[in-house]
């Protein structure tokens, strides 16, 4: 972590603010019954991606950090499962958006991968 001043400069906790957007975004169009199901539960998982990242980061060792990046990447896999939930029961109503969320997750389980990797190295 030597030359990284802050989470804030980390590629990983940057891209996460994407996949919020376009869950915040998504959900707009689910049932009113799901706002404190699926809706409240996607936003949060979202949400935790982001925030893992940081709290991962501010606890000063690689271990930790490589802790809450595994954390990071089960909210990934989370939001992943409640999304095929969610288009299973036809609540998707923008699929080119489900599609991008899907692509991003992939991208981000990718990245936190490779970072995680460095930790442990």
């Amino acid at each position: 972590m030597g030359e990284i001043k802050s989470y804030k400069d980390l590629l990983i906790w940057q891209k996460g603010i994407k996949i919020v957007y376009l869950i915040y975004q998504l959900v707009k169009s689910f049932p009113q019954e799901e706002l404190y199901a699926l809706t409240t539960h996607l936003k949060r998982a979202s949400v935790s991606i982001r925030s893992n990242i940081a709290e991962g980061y501010g606890r000063n060792t690689d271990k930790s950090f490589s802790h809450f990046l595994d954390i990071s990447r089960g909210s990934l896999f989370e939001i992943e499962t409640q999304l095929l939930i969610t288009n299973e029961l036809g609540f998707i109503a923008n699929k080119t958006l489900y599609t991008e969320i899907l692509n991003q997750i992939e991208e981000e389980s990718k990245m936190i991968n490779a970072f995680s990797k460095t930790l442990k190295n």
